[in-house]
C-alpha cells in the first residue's frame, strides 16, 4: 500500500516532512511516552513535536505507554499538555493511548480509561490503539466496555513493517465492535481490504503509520 492512498497518518519522532503530510485530514502526533523511569517512579518522556504549532490537519495527541499506574500528576501532564495544543490550535480532536494491553486485561484498561476520561474536557475526544486480538479473542462485553470510554479504536493490522499473518480470519471477527473503530495500516505493508468492511456501520477509514524511506 501507498501513504499517498490515505489521508490520516501516525506521525512518529524522527519521520521527516513529506508531500502526505501537507494534504492529510487527520494526524496522529507523538507527544510523549509514559513509563517507570529507571527508579521505579513514573515518567512523562517527551518526544515527537516538542512545542505546539499550527496545523490546518485535525489532531490526536498521541502518547506511547508501557505502564497504565498512573499518578494523579501524570493525569495532570496529559491534561496541561493538551491545553497548551489548544492555546496554539483549534484543530486538536482529542487524546490517544497507544498501550499494548493484553486481551486478558482489557477490564483493567477500561477502568483505566474512564479515569482518563474523567479528567479530560468534556469536549476532548479519547481514543486508542488496539490490537487485532482484542478483536478477534476478546468478549464482546470487554470491547463494549472500552467504548463506553473511548470515541474510536485503530486496531494495528501489522506487526513491526508487515501486516499480520492471517489477516483474514482476524478481521472476519471485527464485525462484532460496536465502537468506531479505523484500522492501522504499516507504509509499505501488503493490504488488501475486504469488501464488506466498507460497509460495517462502525468503520472510520485507515490510519497509516509512516515511516522514512530508508526505514
Amino acid at each position: 500500500m501507498r501513504a499517498a492512498d490515505y489521508d490520516a497518518y501516525w506521525l512518529w519522532a524522527g519521520v521527516r516532512a513529506r508531500p502526505e503530510l501537507a494534504s492529510a485530514k487527520t494526524i496522529y502526533l507523538l507527544q510523549a511516552e509514559i513509563g517507570p523511569d529507571d527508579s521505579g517512579e513514573m515518567r512523562v518522556k517527551a518526544q515527537g513535536a516538542t512545542e505546539p504549532s499550527p496545523h490546518t490537519q485535525a489532531l490526536w495527541l498521541v502518547y506511547r505507554v508501557r505502564s497504565i499506574d498512573w499518578t494523579p500528576a501524570i493525569f495532570a501532564a496529559v491534561k496541561r499538555r493538551l491545553a497548551e495544543w489548544r492555546a496554539k490550535s483549534d484543530k486538536v480532536i482529542g487524546v490517544q493511548i497507544d498501550f499494548d494491553a493484553a486481551t486478558r486485561g482489557l477490564t483493567t484498561y477500561a477502568a483505566f480509561l474512564a479515569e482518563l476520561r474523567r479528567t479530560l474536557p468534556a469536549d476532548c475526544a479519547l481514543g486508542v490503539s488496539g490490537l487485532m486480538d482484542w478483536a478477534s479473542q476478546a468478549t464482546p462485553e470487554d470491547i463494549d466496555r472500552l467504548g463506553r470510554s473511548v470515541d474510536e479504536v485503530v486496531f494495528q493490522t501489522y506487526r513491526g513493517r508487515a501486516t499480520v499473518d492471517h489477516i483474514d480470519d482476524y478481521l472476519a471477527r471485527v464485525g462484532r465492535v460496536h465502537t468506531p473503530f479505523r484500522l492501522g495500516l504499516a507504509e509499505g505493508a501488503v493490504w488488501s481490504p475486504p469488501e464488506t468492511l466498507a460497509r460495517h456501520p462502525y468503520f472510520r477509514g485507515y490510519v497509516v503509520f509512516l515511516r522514512n524511506p530508508s526505514q
